[in-house]
């Protein structure tokens, strides 16, 4: 079994340098494609991904997905729930049945999606049961193998989460007992792994990569143990390859010791997030025989690395370890591709950027520093970064505005105080409905905007067609009977870049797509500088929309946590003060709006789950500065102005004393994929302000009827009375067409009526 690494990343985005996979997808789903159409523009992606990473010593395979590398393995064990079968015997039917668990069929809803770690990047959550059966369904790592080989790489290590992570990351098949656990499973579970690696093994592959990242987490003695058994059994196999161990996102603590006393030959250890790991190292006396795999590039961030630092840090753990590597600090699937083809942005700021292929040629670069084979490069590569990089741009009225900033301007009046000025002003029915923000997106909405941006039409031509979409939503949602509209936001590309392109301290690239599930992509601004607002955004189209109609609508901002989760930040200053800049330029934008009029503003902090540190012990610093951030936002409203906010796929029980420390009049929450799982939490806290648990999943294309609906809102008003209980999507309908959502929001009004009477 090979002992050498080298060079290497643990992973690569998949989506294409130009989202081919995105729009391959989606003309397969809308059955303009076939699915031979699909997989030959998968296999391009694949082949150009070999191409990009031939400079490494090593390169992994099976890191392409078609949606989510979990449910890939899901697949792979054959692990899917029975409501997506029996299914039929045509041609096509695995990939059918692959979509299926990922988006849902007319009588069978998704499988539950939530958030990678603290990344923006959702995965498929699997169901596992008692009685789930486990066998090798398939062989894509083995053929993805076979076909780098075939195109002439010698070095290439398949690649996919391993078999103790993606039991902890699944949930409790529907109907299984109270007390059954999935990792109990584990042994079945680690038998088709066993087979899958003897597989491997025979076709040729010296290395396999198995991702154990849940162990970043905090995790149990029997969870460890669970760690230990699975490493030993798969270490003692007589045909496999050797075996890597990678840990991302974290310091995987105690696991890292359990690892060094099994019989694999590598371990990956994230030393960005975690640099003090470096420290640790010598004191693990089991890895003097394996290989160690430092990811000293940044996989998450997008700024140049620090390449004398780096080496240093390798350097360090020379005699400690047997064989020494270099690598990213996780996959780099959570960066754009290529820094290059941003000709329009600020050189100042493309001087200290690095994308997919940029960190690629660093750990090439410090690959063969290390082996003493580049070190004039390395130094002339420096020197180089010196130069042409340059530091954050700073704003002294912004620096001293945080400084300036005290308790009482993070606090509103008591709530029950406030409940009444807003029910007085709004006078809302119970159960009253509404949506998330955005509407479906149209081809035209797209095309406007799009020519807009490119100067092929005016302002005044382009602000008559928002406006006219804005018209055909608001009268949409009146024909509807929605109780509070809003204005479909046509004109916002992202929730995030669009406020990004506004406020000074930001920039945003053409092509910096990055995959957040299946083909949903997004652009991550670049916080490179001090924040500030010179100018309302929103107040324009909000109160055009309100003019529309005698219901109230609501003003649409994104939170200051959320527009950092889903930005790349830069990496010089405490991410509490820069969010603190974020926030006094929302709260400045909630002052106009409400001087205009509006009565109902939503500040979405879609991720405040997302950016939880994996430890515990982490927690309460982060939680102070989101929540302080988002209060900062706030505290200038009204008592009589009712503030709104959204959160996203998440784990909610694990911030839930947060969200009521949001102190937001309403939350509106993802709840239908988990059937209302949330409520227990937040009855168990007490908590007593305006709630929307969702009833409508929007990241499906399946159409709910409206008993589905009846049933949810029944089991949420099980735990929330109707004067506090909203009914509306779990998110935005952006992605959503409207053939879906019309029906869909015409079965919310009236199962919400119905539940009134």
């Amino acid at each position: 079994m090979s002992r050498q690494i080298g060079s290497t990343v643990l992973g690569y985005p998949r989506i294409g340098p130009r989202r081919e996979l995105k729009k391959a997808l989606e003309a397969h789903w809308a059955g303009k494609s076939s699915a031979e159409e699909l997989e030959a523009v998968a296999a391009d992606i694949r082949a150009g991904t070999r191409r990009d990473l031939a400079g490494l010593d090593s390169q992994p395979t099976g890191t392409f997905s078609y949606y989510d590398h979990v449910a890939d393995v899901t697949a792979l064990l054959d692990a899917v729930p029975p409501r997506f079968r029996p299914h039929d015997t045509r041609e096509g039917t695995a990939l059918q049945e692959y979509f299926a668990i990922a988006r849902g069929t007319r009588s069978a809803p998704p499988m539950e999606m939530t958030k990678w770690f603290d990344t923006n990047y959702h995965y498929l959550v699997p169901e596992i049961g008692p009685d789930t059966t486990f066998r090798l369904a398939e062989r894509t790592p083995v053929e993805h193998y076979t076909e780098a080989v075939a195109d002439g790489v010698t070095n290439a290590r398949p690649a996919l989460v391993g078999p103790v992570s993606y039991l902890l990351l699944a949930k409790p098949a529907d109907g299984a007992p109270e007390s059954f656990e999935p990792l109990s499973r584990l042994d079945d579970v680690v038998a088709v792994y066993e087979q899958l690696l003897a597989e491997l093994a025979d076709v040729g592959a010296a290395w396999v990569q198995l991702d154990e990242s849940a162990f970043v987490q905090d995790r149990s003695e029997a969870e460890l143990d669970a760690l230990r058994r699975a490493y030993e059994r798969l270490g003692a196999l007589r045909n496999r390859p050797s075996i890597l161990v990678a840990s991302a996102y974290g310091d995987p603590g105690p696991a890292l010791d359990v690892l060094a006393r099994t019989d694999v030959e590598g371990v990956a250890l994230d030393l960005v997030t975690s640099p003090d790991l470096a420290d640790r190292v010598a004191g693990v006396t089991g890895l003097r025989d394996k290989t160690l795999v430092a990811g000293v590039v940044d996989g998450r961030n997008v700024w140049r690395s620090d390449l004398p630092r780096a080496l240093s840090r390798v350097a360090s753990l020379l005699g400690s370890v047997g064989e020494l590597a270099v690598s990213s600090s996780c996959s780099l699937l959570h960066v754009p591709y290529d820094v290059s083809v941003e000709t329009a942005l600020d050189p100042a700021v493309t001087a200290r950027l690095a994308f997919a292929r940029e960190k690629v040629a660093e750990i090439a670069l410090l690959g063969r520093a290390l082996t003493q084979e580049g070190s004039d490069e390395l130094r002339r590569a420096v020197s180089d970064a010196a130069t042409a990089g340059g530091a954050s741009v700073r704003d002294e009225a912004v620096r001293a505005r945080v400084a300036a900033v005290e308790p009482g301007d993070r606090t509103r009046a008591d709530y029950q105080v406030r409940s009444k000025a807003q029910a007085d002003r709004l006078g809302l029915p119970d159960l009253a409905t509404t949506t998330i923000g955005s509407f479906p997106q149209t081809s035209d909405v797209r095309k406007a905007r799009a020519d807009h941006a490119a100067g092929r039409l005016g302002e005044a031509d382009y602000t008559a067609r928002m406006r006219g979409e804005i018209e055909r939503v608001i009268e949409l949602q009146e024909n509807l009977g929605l109780d509070v509209l809003v204005h479909g936001e046509p004109e916002r590309n992202d929730m995030v870049q669009y406020f990004a392109d506004t406020l000074p301290g930001f920039a945003t690239t053409s092509l910096g797509w990055v995959q957040s599930y299946g083909s949903r992509c997004v652009r991550p601004p670049i916080l490179h500088g001090d924040v500030s607002r010179p100018e309302p955004i929103t107040v324009d189209w909000a109160t055009y929309a309100q003019s529309l109609t005698p219901k109230p609508v609501k003003g649409m901002l994104t939170g200051p946590v959320t527009i950092l989760a889903w930005s790349f930040v830069r990496d010089d200053q405490p991410l509490g003060t820069t969010a603190d800049q974020v926030a006094l330029a929302l709260r400045d934008e909630i002052a106009d709006l409400e001087q205009a009029g509006i009565e109902i503003i939503q500040v979405d902090e879609a991720a405040l789950r997302e950016l939880l540190p994996p430890r515990r012990a982490d927690w309460g610093a982060y939680l102070d500065w989101a929540v302080g951030a988002f209060r900062l936002a706030t505290g200038g409203a009204a008592d009589t102005t009712q503030i709104h906010t959204h959160l996203c796929y998440s784990e909610f029980g694990d911030v839930i004393d947060a969200i009521d420390g949001l102190d937001a009049d309403v939350t509106t929450i993802e709840a239908a994929r988990s059937r209302m799982e949330v409520l227990a939490d937040l009855e168990a806290i007490g908590y007593s302000r305006g709630v929307g648990p969702g009833v409508y999943d929007i990241h499906s294309p399946r159409v709910p009827s409206r008993e589905e609906i009846a049933a949810l809102i029944a089991e949420a008003r099980r735990a929330v009375p109707d004067d506090r209980l909203w009914i509306n999507p779990d998110c935005g309908l952006k992605t959503r067409g409207y053939a879906e959502v019309e029906p869909t929001l015409q079965a919310m009004v009236e199962a919400a009526q119905e539940a009134r009477r």
